[in-house]
């Protein structure tokens, strides 16, 4: 397979501890897969042996000291460290947390250099990686600022996808987070994503408001009315096709969200419980609004399941799958773009 068929999934394997490995060890068990793409994993040899042997695999890993020198066919691991890592599954460790973030590092620069064409991250620990350098709440926050982009964390599935006002900010905080300026960035994020990453021409977006019941005119917060409405307002004025403010408490229940190609919630949770009740195990956490195509799983490090060889690899297969969908997404619309003539022919 040629180069430019053969796509590059560059993978950072997240906590030692938890779950990470052996969920990517479990992907590309089965050879068939290596005929749908080529795995880069950034971490090294002798600690990828480790999880072989400790979860008896019959994985076949290719040691390389670069990207550059990575064979199609075979599960490429790229050397990023030589030094023996002592692996205590399940326990949260300052130093696993380093290793965390020495693979992403390099696989965020593999990707920058365009040595990788997607990264797919296992899980980290989001508290045992914080030091001077790296002070960031997750993935996320890190790639906006490497890769230079509006990111939005973006939860999709088949038929869901939850996007975020605010993320990994306190409840008590988010409604503070939440300007007209903010809304307007993150639904034009979205609606570019849809069209250019999940090629949907028209996508139709439902928008969560902040309180109960949409603050009932005002009885329960003005947020809705004073923010929220008039920022929707204003991009609708600019033929999108953007709805709400909703209430959250019945929209999923009712199956409204069938309707939308999007749904944006204002919180954290507001967004991610419907959507982890609905597609747990099948969804994906994608970065939209970035220039470069990153995604994960739906789930953390399970450090209270790490070691034992029962890890459910499903929604990493779907990480890897969904990445390479809108990397082939993101190629077509870029030829479409560029040729006017294919537009009036599609």
């Amino acid at each position: 397979m040629k180069r430019e068929e053969k796509i590059i999934v560059g993978i950072s394997v997240g906590d030692l501890n938890g779950i990470g490995p052996e969920i990517i060890i479990k992907t590309y068990e089965d050879p068939r897969t290596l005929e749908l793409n080529t795995p880069v994993i950034f971490a090294s040899g002798k600690t990828m042996q480790f999880f072989k042997n400790h979860f008896k695999s019959k994985i076949n890993f290719f040691n390389i000291d670069s990207p550059d020198k990575l064979v199609h066919g075979k599960v490429n691991v790229v050397n990023v460290w030589k030094e023996p890592v002592k692996v205590e599954f399940g326990k949260p460790d300052k130093k696993i947390g380093e290793y965390a973030i020495k693979s992403l590092s390099a696989a965020t620069n593999a990707l920058k250099n365009n040595q990788i064409d997607v990264l797919v991250t296992a899980p980290i620990n989001k508290h045992n990686i914080q030091s001077e350098e790296f002070n960031f709440p997750g993935h996320t926050d890190y790639l906006a600022k490497t890769l230079e982009g509006k990111s939005l964390m973006f939860m999709v599935s088949d038929d869901l996808r939850v996007g975020l006002l605010t993320d990994h900010v306190p409840l008590k905080d988010a409604s503070e987070h939440i300007t007209e300026e903010l809304i307007n960035e993150k639904l034009k994020t979205v609606l570019y994503s849809l069209k250019q990453d999940f090629g949907i021409r028209k996508p139709r977006i439902a928008v969560l408001a902040i309180n109960p019941h949409a603050g009932d005119n005002g009885v329960i917060g003005k947020e809705d009315d004073e923010v929220l409405r008039p920022a929707i307002e204003k991009i609708r004025n600019e033929n999108a096709l953007v709805f709400g403010p909703y209430s959250a408490d019945s929209f999923f229940g009712s199956n409204t969200y069938k309707s939308f190609d999007a749904v944006i919630a204002s919180y954290h949770d507001q967004g991610l419980i419907p959507f982890k009740t609905i597609a747990f195990g099948e969804g994906v956490n994608y970065t939209a609004g970035l220039n470069k195509v990153r995604t994960s799983p739906d789930h953390g490090t399970a450090y209270e399941i790490a070691g034992k060889g029962v890890a459910d690899e499903s929604s990493f297969k779907q990480a890897i799958n969904t990445a390479i969908q809108i990397f082939r997404n993101r190629k077509q619309h870029k030829h479409y773009s560029k040729n006017p003539l294919e537009k009036v022919k599609k």
